[in-house]
C-alpha cells in the first residue's frame, strides 16, 4: 500500500469514528434535555395542583365564614344621612 492510501484510510477511519462518538454524545445530550423537560412539566403540574387545593380550601373556608359572619359589600358606597 502506497503512502498516499495509508494516509486516506487512516484519515477517513478517523472522521468516522469521531462521526460515530460525536452522534452518541449528542443522543445522550438530546436524552438527558428531554427527560428534563418531563421533570419540569411534571413538577409544574404538581404546583398548579397544589395551587388548585390551596384555592378550594380558601373557597370553602370563605364559604365557611359566609355562614357564621355577616359580610358586607365594601365596593358599595353607602350614603350616611346627616
Amino acid at each position: 500500500m502506497s503512502r498516499a492510501s495509508k494516509l486516506t484510510l487512516t484519515a477517513t477511519s478517523l472522521f468516522a469514528i469521531s462521526t460515530v462518538v460525536f452522534v452518541h454524545y449528542s443522543q445522550q445530550a438530546e436524552k438527558a434535555a428531554m427527560h428534563a423537560g418531563v421533570v419540569r412539566d411534571m413538577q409544574q403540574q404538581q404546583a398548579k395542583r397544589e395551587r388548585q387545593l390551596d384555592f378550594d380550601m380558601q373557597k370553602a373556608m370563605e364559604e365557611e365564614y359566609k355562614k357564621t359572619q355577616s359580610v358586607h359589600d365594601s365596593s358599595e358606597v353607602v350614603e350616611r344621612p346627616r
